[in-house]
């Protein structure tokens, strides 16, 4: 048996290399110009279009690949964000569970993204691809196919040709032999003569068939194969597409509702930054020691301010109370009250412009206060805020008192308000807080 297999193996080989041989002589003779080569446009256009699909597809599925690496580098740096974030985000502040929360439903947005679009995209167009190779191998046997059947047909078109050239080279020797032999053996020598060309003649001639038919079967399927395979293309390009595009939507919804979320929690969170920042302006300055040192230096005729508890505000004593002015004071403050709401320019008529607004006493102008601010106030001695909601006050600051937002927070003898100075460099109220009244002379 070992034998026997050597041998098949060995005949087997032989042929292929025979079959090589004759192929190279065949190529060599049609790129001379002396052997014919059989012509396919049609196929050739087919192919061509074969060549021109696979180079699309390998480039698609090449650029693809490039942007799933995209996909995972941003996956990548946007973790690395929201690991930042999480990290210098103190626990105290505003929204800590939530900026958690989100930097957690991002990664996973992020992978649930590129896992799709490798399911829905990628593994497809592998599976396109993987049938190119196959075809471009199929095609190459059809060359090959080919240029057995020409082989074989210059092959038999010349025997045919050596038939006739045989038959005449037969007919001058018989003259010859017919005087030299006998009659009996000229025939057998003509018969074995023209039994050898019919052998050569009909050896070549089944060649040809089975050359011809092996070629048209695998044309056939080729050529069916080809078309099928051009058309998939766009099939191929439309769920390609379609799946990156709905997915990429779907992707940036999502990611934009998470991205709208944290946007908020900063936002809050600057807010009470602000806000808180505004309080401490308000309460800065001095301690309990500080503010009682101002009012030691006041004088011996500075009020006290009210009581304050978490209950009320008790009303100060008429004994805590600033000194009763005089007669003369009394009459100076009905004047100012009747022309408070004057303006009482610096007349100065070798500087001061015909036209030019006149300026105000007390160094801002009612048109640019607040509608909320009810009027205004002096401060006659310095008070020390001992609290965070309090003023901090020095005499002859201006104060513009605002309403409580709840008339009953109000307590007896404390007024709500921020120091002009405040508003005229901000413009805005953050820095208001509680005072004593009995501090304070209304303007």
């Amino acid at each position: 048996m070992a034998e026997v297999g050597k041998g098949v193996n060995a005949g087997k080989l032989a042929s292929n290399v025979q079959k090589r041989i004759t192929r190279a002589q065949e190529k060599v003779l049609q790129k001379l110009g002396k052997a014919d080569e059989t012509k396919d446009t049609a196929f050739e256009e087919e192919v061509a279009k074969f060549n021109k699909q696979l180079a699309d597809g390998s480039k698609l599925q090449k650029d693809f690949k490039a942007y799933l690496a995209a996909v995972k580098t941003m996956h990548e740096c946007s973790k690395r964000l929201q690991d930042c974030l999480a990290e210098m985000y103190d626990p105290e502040w505003f929204g800590k569970e939530e900026v958690d929360s989100i930097a957690e439903d991002t990664d996973l947005l992020w992978q649930d993204f590129h896992q799709n679009l490798v399911d829905n995209a990628l593994i497809s167009m592998d599976t396109y691809l993987a049938q190119f190779p196959d075809i471009k191998a199929r095609i190459a046997k059809r060359e090959r196919k080919l240029v057995d059947f020409d082989s074989a047909r210059h092959h038999f078109a010349s025997i045919q040709k050596g038939k006739k050239k045989d038959e005449a080279k037969i007919a001058k020797p018989l003259s010859l032999m017919e005087m030299a032999a006998p009659g009996w053996a000229q025939g057998i020598i003509t018969a074995h003569q023209i039994a050898q060309t019919n052998l050569s003649r009909n050896q070549a001639e089944e060649d040809l068939g089975r050359a011809q038919k092996v070629f048209e079967e695998i044309n056939y399927e080729l050529q069916e194969e080809l078309n099928t395979l051009w058309d998939s293309r766009v099939g191929l390009y439309v769920n390609t597409f379609q799946s990156v595009a709905g997915l990429e939507e779907k992707f940036h919804r999502d990611m934009g509702k998470l991205n709208q979320n944290l946007s908020d929690i900063m936002t809050k969170l600057d807010e009470q930054r602000l806000a808180k920042k505004g309080v401490t302006t308000a309460s800065t300055g001095k301690s309990e020691e500080a503010a009682n040192h101002n009012l030691s230096e006041s004088g011996s005729d500075a009020p006290k301010s009210p009581a304050k508890s978490t209950e009320s505000r008790e009303k100060p004593p008429v004994s805590q109370s600033p000194r009763p002015a005089s007669s003369q004071e009394v009459k100076q403050e009905n004047i100012i009250n009747l022309f408070e709401d004057a303006v009482v320019p610096d007349i100065n008529i070798s500087t001061q412009p015909q036209n030019e607004t006149p300026t105000v006493t007390n160094g801002s102008s009612d048109a640019e206060l607040p509608p909320s601010v009810l009027y205004k106030v002096k401060a006659l001695h310095d008070y020390g805020a001992t609290d965070s909601d309090e003023l901090d006050l020095k005499a002859g600051d201006i104060v513009l008192v605002l309403p409580f937002a709840n008339p009953d927070d109000q307590d007896d003898g404390w007024l709500m308000g921020v120091k002009e100075s405040h508003w005229l460099q901000n413009k805005n109220l953050l820095a208001k807080g509680v005072f004593p009244e009995n501090f304070t002379q209304k303007l």
